[in-house]
């Protein structure tokens, strides 16, 4: 098994380190994304350019990584395997290789592996974050909030495992926010 939940890892991080953001607007001719807004490679500073539809792609785009890495490795080599590719690809997306590991918040592929892991609390992540972005107009705050949530929501629905998994994730999604939680203070 030891050989499965490796290449369930790796599997996750390649998929996961797909830049979806960087690749649709290269493709689509806008400038370097990382030279936008916030230089980050999410949707949400795809969003920046003014391109809706691209904005879009790369939320499905960043989201399916994750749920494909998930159910690839969930089928060959079970929960537990989809659980380190799940890991994989949230590395994978925060640290590509490709981007010398520098790589987006990783939102949308947290949603994309709770929708290959649990499916009801990617939908109640998604409610979470709607509510607090209508509330609050902070799209950072909306995603922290929801994110907060998540493995509470997991153990309370008998999910131990991915609960503590949801944790580790959770820290570095809030650690790869450091910056938006220090202007979220600050006012600005």
């Amino acid at each position: 098994m030891i050989g499965i939940y490796i290449a369930a890892l790796v599997l996750g991080y390649l998929l996961g380190s797909i830049p979806f953001g960087l690749i649709l607007t290269r493709l689509a001719g806008t400038q370097d994304l990382r030279s936008i807004g916030s230089g980050n490679i999410g949707a949400t500073n795809v969003l920046r350019t003014g391109r809706k539809g691209l904005a879009a792609a790369t939320l499905i785009g960043d989201m399916l990584k994750g749920t494909v890495a998930v159910v690839i490795a969930g089928y060959y080599g079970g929960a537990n395997a989809a659980m380190l590719a799940a890991l994989g690809a949230f590395l994978g997306h925060l640290f590509p290789v490709w981007l010398k590991f520098n790589g987006g918040k990783g939102v949308a592929t947290y949603i994309g592996v709770l929708i290959g892991l649990f499916w009801p609390a990617a939908l109640v992540f998604c409610l979470i974050w709607l509510a607090t972005a209508v509330t609050t107009r902070y799209s950072s705050l909306s995603a922290l909030v929801a994110a907060f949530v998540t493995p509470l929501f997991l153990w309370w629905f008998g999910h131990p495992a991915l609960a503590s998994l949801f944790v580790v994730l959770t820290l570095l999604l809030f650690w790869k926010h450091t910056e938006n939680i220090n202007r979220l203070r600050a006012g600005t």
